[in-house]
């Protein structure tokens, strides 16, 4: 009885051991389960990807000032307003423009004076009647004078101020309302701007260039970056290094550079972006998913695979835009690189 139930368990233990045998069979090979891709040849490959900040050149800040000291009687706009050239910003009432008023009338009078005086003069000192000096004289007070209602017209026009002392501040360009330090009722000051315009038909970007860039990055080379464009597209903007910093900064060993670019929908300045540095165009890389890449200890590597498994390889990320990432070093065209279960390829690395 005993042999019996030992036969029947010994049986059962066999058949379980060959159902376990077959499955294991069965089960693919974890490097079946990853997805994978060829390495290919890449030519124009730029020379990398740098972060940027969008900013505006200094040119397209102007500040809009009152020629004279008073009050907010009216403000027209609000910070972000779009406002077009010669479009008024508010009403200013002042004292000092009414004096300007009357120092004109003033000056004008003195000035018709000096010249009947100067004539009458001159007609003298012809006759030999009275010394030339004195004609001299009066041609000199007339000349005063008449430089005196030049200044005090040109205060007059530049201030446009209204019999009442009223006085318009106009935008001078074409752009948005990037500043406004004045409520109505409030004071302005002659020496502070109450508003500041900012055109929008240029930016520039501040790029950080790694060390290894420092040498090889210069003025007029060629920058692209990447804007969502709706329905999951993307707009291609481009432009130019306009200047590279001598030296690297010791904090960030890094080099600073500006570059400029062209009016586009969905740059805000302070913006983060990615700026694809395309230099000269005739460097060769190999391309693959962008999937494919990933970071490990602060370094871009890709799974490359060898025989029945993948290995990390430490690679050269130079740009990676529409799902493709360029590689300029560390993999070559024709090896195969694992696109899918990066986490796993990770996790058993790092046993």
């Amino acid at each position: 009885m005993l042999a019996s139930l030992g036969a029947c368990s010994g049986g059962e233990a066999d058949e379980q051991s060959a159902t376990t045998a077959q499955q294991a069979d069965a089960a693919p090979a974890p490097s079946e389960a990853i997805s994978t891709a060829k390495a290919r040849l890449a030519t124009n490959v730029p020379l990398g990807t740098v972060p940027g900040q969008i900013t505006l050149p200094p040119e397209a800040r102007v500040a809009v000032t009152s020629p004279f000291p008073g009050a907010a009687v009216r403000v027209y706009v609000i910070e972000g307003q779009a406002v077009a050239r010669g479009a008024p910003l508010a009403i200013v009432r002042a004292a000092e423009p009414v004096s300007i008023s009357a120092d004109l009338a003033r000056a004008r009078s003195e000035a018709a004076l000096a010249e009947a005086q100067s004539a009458r003069l001159e007609q003298l000192a012809s006759e030999g009647i009275i010394a030339q000096a004195r004609a001299d004289e009066a041609a000199a007070r007339l000349a005063q004078a008449r430089t005196t209602v030049v200044e005090t017209q040109r205060l007059n026009s530049y201030s446009g101020v209204g019999p009442d002392g009223m006085m318009t501040l106009r935008s001078p360009i074409s752009g948005r309302v990037a500043h406004v330090g004045v409520e109505t009722g409030g004071p302005v000051d002659g020496m502070v701007a109450p508003f500041v315009i900012e055109a929008s038909g240029s930016y520039q970007i501040d790029l950080q260039l790694p060390e290894r860039l420092a040498g090889q990055v210069r003025p007029g080379m060629g920058v692209e970056l990447q804007l969502p464009a709706g329905d999951g597209q993307t707009m291609q903007v481009g432009g130019r290094i306009l200047s590279v910093a001598p030296s690297i900064d010791p904090v960030t060993r890094s080099v600073m550079a500006k570059a400029s670019i062209g009016a586009a929908p969905g740059l805000v300045p302070g913006g983060n972006v990615m700026v694809v540095i395309t230099g000269s165009g005739d460097g060769e890389g190999v391309a693959i998913p962008s999937s494919a890449v990933t970071r490990i200890g602060g370094t871009e590597h890709v799974f490359v695979r060898t025989g029945d498994g993948f290995v990390p390889r430490p690679v050269t990320l130079v740009s990676a835009v529409g799902g493709e990432a360029i590689i300029s070093a560390g993999l070559e065209p024709g090896e195969t690189v694992a696109t899918s279960g990066i986490t796993e390829l990770k996790a058993a690395a790092a046993e």
